[in-house]
């Protein structure tokens, strides 16, 4: 799933002022608020949108998350689905 975020939010969030500074923003920050903050903001926008991956700037990527900026100062969230194999199966 891709949603379309605003950068204001964003930044604010990670409290840095543009998307060059945000990996050091997220690295100052524990891992699970970081996707804790992001399943936020992907939580406010149900619809998925396609971006064209020619389009992209810059890529930030963090574990099942992907942020992209493109060339029109967009930034994007991709969720990529998680296949849990550690699971623990039903004993019934």
């Amino acid at each position: 799933m891709t949603i379309q975020l605003e950068n204001s939010s964003l930044f604010q969030i990670f409290k840095v002022s543009c998307f060059d500074e945000l990996e050091q923003g997220i690295n100052n920050i524990a891992p699970s608020m970081v996707e804790y903050y992001l399943e936020d903001l992907s939580s406010s926008s149900n619809e998925s949108i396609y971006i064209n991956k020619s389009n992209i700037q810059k890529t930030i990527c963090l574990d099942q998350y992907s942020l992209y900026l493109d060339y029109s100062d967009t930034v994007y969230l991709e969720i990529l689905e998680k296949d849990d194999d550690y699971d623990t199966q039903s004993l019934w």
